[in-house]
């Protein structure tokens, strides 16, 4: 039989099929077991549609096997025997009277929004007109010519139309149809009994007779439906049998098909096809009540042979003929008269005491369903039938198109499914439209009356042409101007109708006797109503979640898709049976949910979140669950898993969305690794209890066998659970967890890797889940095989909608929220600074705060009420706020008080109980001023009251409990002053006494707690299920809370917009968020199990979690579980090694090969178990390796064998095989991993001759395959390999070094073999680890090992060497400090052969530079002088060879393009080295005649070669080389290079003394090169002359006398300007002024107690310590001496006659200047007596200081120059000379002045120093000329006289006799000529 119910022909000669087992023979049902209270809503009386085409080109089909023959009564049974499927599980059904309880809690309907006008319906776009279909001939009918108008009217006297059908008994419809057909029937009514007795029934047969007879049949359909119906009414069984026959054959042959089908446009009350009367009662043509349809009229003939006492034969009967009539395409029946015949189906099914009849009834019953939502789907079949139908309406441009109504905002609007396309999604208005459409017509519903005939519809009704469409998109409330409604718009309908009913009738309650009795009529009726649900929403789904699957209302013109119209009937369904003990109901509510899940996610997204948040995931939770019933759930979500884009929009739009209850996907996930990890046998649930059979419902006839599954037979629905195997173990349970979250991770893998799947593999995609069987209960290793490239799994674009970074943000805040009610749970002044400054609570406003608290969940409602109990004024600010967000209207005063302490717990401190009650009764009052209280006070009274009443009746320590009379007396008098009235008082008494004020919470709580603890328990608890009962209640509670929250889902400010997921990137943080769950959940089955399937199952889901974490870089997770794996390889316990732990290790190994590209640091742990099972190979074959404990270690002989395996051989082996199909990036961090897990086992080996290098080797075959990379991968490579080699080649072992080296010398070898480009230094690089080897391995033989591999190499390729040569002279200049002699010589003849070989090559390739420092490294070899010397020679070789080769003179003699461009290139890269080698050996050359020799070949070079230098060079030589000589002079730090004090004082003065003065000799050769940078030689010179070394001092001061002698003549004036600037620095420099200084003439014994009580510095109030004191004494001391030397050098160079003679006057002025300021300095000290004093005392010199030869020295130089000066007739001494005299004459008599007061001390050397000078000053004065000596007699002369009253020395008389003897000439005293 195909979908609408007809038999196939080639069945038609088929035998009947064996009847399998039902669910046993039919009850004893009395006349309360009918069943007949299905839903038949009245039908819409409105104007029909004409329909001119429809049928079929085929013959018809009917119910039974055979096509219809010329047997007058074929046998029913057989006719339906093919067609028969066993039904399963039977429902029980209630009476009629409940419907209207039913229904009346439904919602009610929405206020509708304030209308459009008609003014803003005009500013909006009309929606274009549908295309009218072509039209066709009004009066055809299948091709044939029909003169029917469009709305015919039916002959009330005839009971034939005005215009007569044009059937024909031979060709009705396009079918053929015998007379034998009605003949039979109407001949055998004619001749019973009954037609004899009935006058009607005898009149209309022989009409019918008559009209058969004139062959007018078909024009009188009605006239021959009459003898039917009235035989049917006979209740003959034979009769009624025939004429059921007679109509179900008519209605194959489309007999009764009325072409004008109805399409109610509006509301109207039908009339019944006569249901109070048996007999025909035609009514009168005059009358004006509309007549029943032609079909309602069959359908009702049809169900009204139904009765309680009807036989099975003509229930068969009926059955049959409602089946034809239900399933025919063009006898349409709807509406009442549909949901009579299913009603009437289902009452045989329920009521029939024969299991054949069950059989058929729910046989027809599923067909029915299944054609009825089949015929609504606008698939291609009904697409054609529908618009043939429609093709004839007339076209209404206001209606809405389904387009347009896809976009209109009255219909939430949400994500399709995966494959449908995203849907723009948009909020739901505050009403539910689902509501509406339900309200529709459902008081009409009730009466179940069938539709009414077109012919008696009032011309009035006509629907009026619409003058306005309603735009496209209008806002809601504005209402659908007079949709004209399709057929398909009534199937819809009829399908919602259905539904709703079958929803309703699972909702029944069961009482106890009938969940005990699977066969009970309760039980049965309500299983058979969950089934037809289950296969609605299984067959059916892409129908109800079609867009286009619209339910239009006629009474307000408003509509809603069809899955929101059923979304509450069914989840209420579902919330009602899936709490139910009876495990069958449990499972198939459990199989509607997943449908629902799985579905209709995206269209009911908050119900999901209600379902699970409220049911499913806490009857998991629930000790007092059953095993099975967790176990079922499980196998549910276990489903779940295995749909990845479903688990990534459960975290989408619950885990992401703030204003969720909770998040589901973690809390799942937590709860399903939970189950997994729990020991067996620990799992709390319900122990299952044995059930009494019930001696109320005995065990009906013929249903003594076993109960089969309800998923088997006719109503089994394909993709269902197969629970049969479930529940039966705790082990089985952690087994479905397991698989769970195995399946999780292959989701997400799949999922957020599938991008990465389908590049790598080029796949077709298939699609998802759907793909796959939904009974699947577990999946095998390959099972996401079928989704191929798993890109499909996603929508193809990214939904604008789903934004990865607001679903991050969302979920940070959400996170951050649940932390701040956290904190506000423990803490909650804290938890509310913190929700302030996260900005979940706007502000510190007490407004704000209320707000939040009150609208927020999961707050602990104990802390609630002690923070608002808080007497801070902030607090109670928010307790006030609080309360007033409260409504109290119209509630009476305990409901109130009730709903007040919902909120929160109240405190027990009695002042906070106190502000609590005060403020309510504030708002009480407040919202009801009505009632009878007084003020506020009476309120507030009486609150205490009923809470004291509460306390009192529940308290269990209260004995004595208050009566209502002690109620009422405590309370008089309280409402100022006046009784309450005593009916209130009682009231609220016996409303507390019946039902304590207690929290929600606490009423959960406590039924969680309860138990069958104690004895008196256990006695009370005999031939009870205490668990049941305990289940029971508590999940009573969970659906009557979730019935409340569905009822408040629409009315919520919540957006239900739901998120349809399309970005891989969600798994990222779907894992971050789960991870811990995933690996407690794998590793504890993995470390307990030695199951092979769970190993395998752990396995794969370590293995997916790796490659998630890996994917998105999640670091944390992926060194978790690597790390994890890895220990489970127990490679490190061999001893404890088994089965599993291979198993591990290939996993392990899958995960290297597969996810390499992304392991990174995990490399580690990877490379570490290759390494161990690379030792457990050793071990097991035989080789012994002790432990390090040096015990040998020993291995099962069969895991042995297992390590050895080719799986395991070959993908370790891949591991590094493989490496070179590496990232960029992934080969580096493997190589690193690599390294360290060789350097672990080198390690471990210690000094073992036979070390572990498994891994080293393994670094040197990666090296091989991945040479071939680009040389930016390599020398990344390189880099970490380099340090590895650095690190193994300085192995303590040397058999690992030795290892190493050879490693290296092969990939070197190999290396080399590849050309290098010039400027590249990847050679260079690559042999560093010889270099670093040779450097810090001290062990002789592997140094001799680096030369020799240098050697081979170098025969072997030194063709290919390029920056391999700056290597190479790297490791020689290494091996020339080895302190083993045969190193530095093998080295050095590789040198020496290289240089003279090679030295054109290593020129060419830019090692000269290396070839110099190496050369030079062997000069300053100290222990072996001959090689030093040797290599001195070829140092000095090396440049004659240099200036001649062609090489080097390419650069050396190419001019400089860019006068600007620098120093040229040739001198840098070959001279400059050459030079700085020199200048090196000279600096830390050991050996003090290699250092002279490089002295002098640095300064023998520069004078031989320097001419050749261009100025540039020369300044670089200057400053950067030969002043660097100097450099220890400058800076002390360079004194350290020196390993003792006497090797520097050696070095300074021997290298260094020469140095200078070889250096002087440089700038005296090239001076007219070198003038320029004389700043440089006269700094040395300051610097070396002021050095604290007497010795160096003199030098300086004899290098500058040299120097200045020298090349006086060709100073320039500016020259000259920089050598006064020089002495005067000098002289300022050396001048003792410290000698000033008064700390340092501190009284001395002062200071040695403050020295003695001084700190750890020995310093006192900052006054300087005995220690600096004497420090600086002796600094004193030597610039003394300095200033001395300075004076003496003055002096002798101005003694020079050259020097007087060159030197400008101005600069010998300024020179004389300073020597001036020098005498001054001293005398000024002398002169100070108690200052020299002073300085005595504290022992700056034994005797008294004194600076009289710095006075006479520097004023004898003084006078002696001036003097030469004044007598110089050169011009500009001529010019100078007024300057000169003033000086002369300052000083001199300042030196007479002086000397005249002088004392002579007991030695009287201060006498004898001054007479020199005074002598000298006075022979001065005596040679002046006459004006200039005139002029100053008078100054000189009393000088000159009171000289003679001291005891004038011999050099001092002549002098002045000299001077007396010009006074007198002078003053005529003395004639000249005498």
């Amino acid at each position: 039989m195909d979908g609408n119910g007809h038999a196939h022909q080639h069945e038609a000669t088929s035998s009947p099929p064996t009847l399998p087992p039902v669910n046993g023979s039919d009850p004893e049902l009395s006349a309360s077991g009918r069943i007949d209270d299905l839903e038949v809503p009245k039908a819409l009386d409105t104007p029909r549609i004409s329909v001119t085409e429809f049928g079929s080109e085929t013959p018809p089909t009917y119910i039974d096997t055979e096509l219809e023959s010329e047997e007058p009564e074929p046998e029913p049974q057989a006719e339906l025997e093919a067609e028969v499927v066993t039904p399963q599980e039977t429902t029980e059904r209630q009476r009629d009277d409940h419907e209207s309880d039913d229904d009346n809690d439904s919602i009610p309907p929405p206020t509708p929004s304030k209308n459009v006008t008609e003014e803003e319906q005009d500013d909006r776009p009309l929606p274009p007109p549908p295309t009218p279909a072509e039209p066709k001939s009004p009066h055809s009918t299948n091709g044939r010519h029909d003169s029917r108008p469009l709305s015919p009217s039916l002959s009330t006297t005839s009971g034939t139309s005005t215009n007569a059908h044009k059937r024909s008994m031979t060709s009705f419809q396009g079918h053929h149809m015998s007379s034998v057909l009605l003949s039979s029937a109407l001949d055998a009514i004619a001749s019973s009994k009954e037609a004899k007795r009935s006058i009607p029934l005898k009149e209309s047969t022989q009409k019918a007779l008559d009209l058969l007879q004139s062959g007018r049949v078909a024009e009188s359909p009605r006239d021959i439906l009459e003898p039917l119906r009235l035989a049917c009414e006979t209740r003959n069984e034979k009769l009624t049998a025939v004429s059921l026959d007679c109509i179900s054959k008519l209605i194959g042959f489309d007999f009764f098909a009325d072409e004008d089908i109805d399409l109610p446009q509006g509301a109207s009350p039908p009339p019944s096809p006569n249901p109070h009367n048996r007999r025909s009662s035609m009514p009168d043509s005059s009358t004006s009540i509309p007549q029943p349809s032609l079909v309602d009229l069959v359908a009702h003939t049809i169900v009204s042979c139904y009765t309680e006492s009807t036989q099975d034969t003509v229930s068969v009967q009926i059955v049959k003929a409602i089946l034809n009539l239900v399933v025919s395409n063009t006898t349409i029946v709807h509406h009442s008269s549909l949901l009579k015949c299913i009603r009437t189906v289902y009452n045989i099914y329920m009521l029939s005491a024969e299991l054949r009849t069950q059989q058929v009834a729910q046989a027809a019953l599923s067909q029915m369903v299944d054609h009825i939502f089949n015929r609504s789907k606008p698939d291609e079949q009904s697409r054609q039938s529908i618009e043939r139908r429609d093709s004839l309406a007339p076209s209404v441009p206001g209606s809405y198109s389904e387009t347009a109504f896809s976009e209109s905002p009255r219909v939430r609007s949400t994500d399709a499914l995966p494959g449908n396309g995203p849907e723009a999604a948009t909020d739901l208005p505050a009403e539910d439209s689902t509501s509406t459409v339900q309200s529709t017509s459902e008081d009409q519903e009730e009466s179940a009356e069938p539709s009414v005939s077109a012919a008696n519809i009032d011309e009035r009704t006509e629907p009026t042409e619409p003058t306005e469409p309603a735009p496209e998109g209008a806002p809601e409330g504005v209402e659908m101007r007079e949709h004209r409604l399709t057929l398909r718009d009534l199937f819809v309908k009829d399908s919602f109708l259905i539904f709703r009913a079958l929803c309703k009738k699972s909702r029944e309650p069961l009482s106890v006797e009938s969940e005990r009795d699977p066969k009970s009529p309760a039980m049965r009726s309500k299983l058979f109503a969950l089934q037809l649900i289950l296969r609605i929403l299984n067959s059916h789904m892409a129908f109800i979640v079609d867009p286009t699957s619209i339910l239009y209302s006629v009474s307000n013109n408003e509509a809603a898709p069809f899955g929101q119209a059923i979304a509450q009937h069914l989840c209420l369904s579902v919330s009602k049976n899936v709490i139910s003990p009876v495990p069958d109901i449990f499972e198939i509510s459990v199989e509607i949910f997943w449908r629902i899940l799985s579905g209709m996610r995206n269209k009911l997204k908050k119900e999901i979140e209600v379902l699970l948040h409220e049911i499913f995931i806490p009857i998991l939770e629930m000790k007092t669950s059953t095993l099975k019933q967790k176990a079922v759930i499980m196998g549910m979500f276990s489903r779940l898993c295995q749909d990845p884009q479903a688990l990534v929009e459960i975290y989408l739009n619950y885990d992401c969305d703030r204003e969720a209850a909770d998040n589901i996907y973690e809390h799942l996930m937590n709860i399903i690794s939970k189950f997994g990890t729990i020991a067996a046998g620990s799992i709390p649930h319900a122990k299952p209890t044995p059930e009494p059979p019930s001696p109320a419902s005995p065990a009906p006839k013929n249903q003594g066998h076993q109960m089969p599954s309800w998923n088997s037979g006719v109503l089994s629905v394909s993709g269902t659970l197969d629970t049969s195997s479930l529940g039966h173990s705790d082990a089985q349970l952690k087994r479905q967890a397991l698989e769970a979250l195995v399946n999780v991770l292959r989701s997400l893998a799949v999922w957020g890797t599938a991008s990465v799947a389908s590049t790598s593999k080029g796949q077709d995609m298939v699609p998802p889940s759907s793909a796959r069987s939904m009974g699947e209960s577990r999946r095998d290793t390959n099972s996401f095989s079928a989704f191929g490239s798993t890109e499909a799994l996603r929508q193809p674009t990214p939904q604008q909608s789903d934004d990865p970074g607001r679903f991050e943000s969302a979920k940070q805040r959400k996170t951050a929220l649940l932390e701040g009610i956290k904190k506000f749970n423990y803490k909650p002044k804290k938890g509310i600074e913190f929700l302030i400054d996260t900005g979940f609570i706007l502000s510190k406003d007490p407004k704000d705060v209320a707000t939040f608290l009150f609208h927020t969940d999961g707050l602990n409602k104990a802390m609630l009420g002690e923070y608002l109990g808080e007497g801070d004024p902030q607090n109670v600010a928010i307790m006030h706020h609080f309360v007033d967000i409260l409504d109290f209207s119209g509630l009476a005063f305990v409901d109130a008080l009730r709903a007040f302490l919902q909120k929160f717990r109240l405190p027990g401190e009695s002042q906070k109980i106190d502000r609590f009650v005060l403020k309510f009764a504030e708002r009480y009052i407040e919202h009801n001023p009505k009632i009878a209280f007084v003020n506020a006070e009476t309120a507030y009274v009486l609150s205490y009251s009923v809470i004291m009443l509460n306390t009192d009746h529940y308290n269990p320590q209260v004995k004595n409990r208050m009566t209502k009379q002690d109620f009422i007396k405590n309370n008089r008098g309280i409402n100022d002053g006046t009784d309450l009235p005593e009916e209130m008082l009682s009231e609220i008494f016996d409303d507390i006494d019946s039902n304590e004020i207690r929290m929600e919470d606490e009423i959960e709580a406590k039924i969680l707690q309860q138990g069958s603890t104690g004895l008196a328990n256990a006695l009370s608890g005999v031939g009870r299920d205490l668990q049941k009962e305990a289940y029971i209640l508590q999940t009573s509670g969970m659906s009557n809370k979730t019935e409340a929250m569905f009822r408040n889902l629409r009315s919520s400010h919540r957006s239900d917009q739901f998120f349809s997921a399309s970005h891989t990137i969600h798994v990222r943080a779907m894992l971050e968020v789960a991870w811990m769950a995933f690996l407690a959940g794998l590793s504890g089955p993995l470390q307990e199990s030695e199951e092979q399937e769970i190993v395998e199952l752990c396995l794969d889901g370590f293995k997916n979690a790796i490659r998630i974490a890996c994917f998105f870089d999640l670091e944390l997770q992926r060194n978790a579980f690597v790390t994890t794996l890895g220990k489970f390889t127990f490679l490190n316990n061999l001893g404890e090694m088994k089965a599993k732990n291979m198993d591990a290790i290939r996993a392990l190994l899958d995960v290297a090969v597969s996810d390499g590209n992304n392991l990174k640091g995990s490399w580690k742990d990877v490379l570490t178990c290759v390494s161990q099972l690379e030792h457990m190979q050793l071990i097991g074959t035989g080789v012994d390796l002790p432990d390090k404990r040096g015990r040998s270690k020993k291995l099962n002989e069969e895991l042995a064998n297992e390590s050895r395996s080719t799986h395991i051989t070959v993908a370790a082996d891949m591991v590094f095989s493989l490496s070179h199909h590496l990232s960029s990036t992934a080969i580096v961090d493997f190589v690193r991993a690599l390294c360290a897990v060789s350097w672990e086992e080198i390690q471990s080996s210690g000094p073992s001759q036979h070390p572990r290098l498994f891994s080293l080797q393994k670094l040197v075959d990666i090296s091989y395959y991945n040479m071939n990379r680009i040389r930016i991968e390599w020398s990344n490579l390189w880099e970490i390999l380099g340090e590895h080699f650095n690190q193994v080649c300085c192995h303590p072992n040397a058999h690992v070094g030795f290892f190493a080296l050879d490693a290296l010398r092969q990939l070197a070898m190999r290396f080399l073999e590849k050309e290098e480009l010039a400027h590249f230094m990847f050679q260079k690089d690559f042999l560093k680890p010889f270099e670093y080897t040779m450097i810090h391995n001290l062990n002789p033989d592997i140094r001799d090992m680096v030369l020799q591999c240098l050697h081979q190499m170098i025969q072997a390729r030194v063709q290919n060497l390029r920056s391999g040569w700056r290597t190479m002279f790297g490791v020689f200049s290494a091996a020339s400090k080895a302190q083993n002699e045969r190193i530095a010589h093998s080295a050095f003849e590789l040198v020496t052969r290289l240089n003279r070989d090679n030295f054109t090559q290593i020129v060419k390739y830019g090692a000269f530079t290396d070839l110099i420092v190496c050369i030079t490294e062997f000069c300053k070899v100290s222990k072996y002088q001959k090689i030093s010397l040797l290599a001195i020679a070829m140092l000095r070789g090396v440049i004659p060879v240099m200036v001649k080769n062609p090489e080097c003179l390419i650069l050396l003699d190419k001019p400089k393009s860019n006068p600007e461009q620098g120093l040229d290139e040739g001198m840098i890269k070959f001279w400059w080295p050459i030079l700085f080698g020199f200048r090196d050996i000279i600096m830390n050359g050991e050996d003090l005649e290699v250092r002279r020799l490089a002295l002098d070949s640095l300064f023998t070079t520069l004078k031989t070669y320097g001419s050749r230098y261009p100025v540039e060079f020369w300044d670089t030589v200057c400053n950067e080389l030969l002043l660097q000589i100097f450099a220890p002079l400058k800076n002390k730090a360079e004194m350290t290079r020196f390993s003792t004090q006497e090797d520097m004082s050696v070095w300074l003065s021997t290298t260094m003394i020469q140095a200078l003065r070889d250096l002087v000799d440089l700038y005296t050769f090239f001076f007219d090169t070198l003038d320029r940078m004389l700043d440089g030689l006269f700094d040395l010179l300051c610097i070396c002359i002021c050095q604290e070394d007497n010795t160096l001092s003199r030098i300086g001061t004899s290098c500058l006398q040299q120097f200045l002698e020298s090349n006086v003549k060709k100073f320039s004036p500016a020259l000259w300007e920089k050598v006064i600037s020089t002495f005067s620095r000098l002289f300022r420099t050396t001048t003792p002024h410290q000698l000033f200084d008064e700390s340092l003439r501190a009284d001395i014994d002062v200071e040695e107690v403050q020295a003695q009580n001084g700190d750890a510095n020995g310093s006192t109030d900052g006054k300087i310590t005995h220690e600096d004191r004497q420090r600086i004494f002796a600094q004193i001391i030597f610039k003394c001496i300095l200033q001395l030397l300075l004076i003496e050098t003055t002096t002798d160079l101005l003694r020079n006659q050259d020097f007087y003679t060159t030197i400008p006057a101005d600069q010998l002025l300024k020179l004389l200047g300073v020597l001036n300021h020098s005498y001054r300095f001293a005398h000024e000290f002398n002169e100070d007596k108690d200052l020299r004093t002073g300085l005595w005392k504290v022992g700056f010199m034994k005797h008294l200081p004194n600076l009289l030869k710095q006075e006479t020295t520097s004023s004898s130089t003084v006078i002696h120059n001036l003097l030469l000066m004044h007598h110089d007739q050169r011009p500009e001494y001529q010019a100078a000379r007024p300057q000169i005299i003033e000086r002369l004459l300052l000083l001199g008599l300042e030196i007479l002045d002086t000397y005249t007061k002088l004392r002579p001390d007991p030695s009287g050397k201060n006498v004898l120093t001054w007479n020199p000078v005074v002598a000298e000053t006075l022979d001065g004065f005596s040679r002046l000329d006459d004006k200039t000596f005139a002029r100053y007699l008078s100054a000189i002369y009393p000088l000159a006289v009171e000289l003679l009253s001291r005891e004038i020395p011999p050099e001092i008389r002549q002098p002045l006799k000299t001077y007396f003897t010009r006074v007198g000439l002078a003053q005529r005293i003395i004639d000249s000529t005498s």
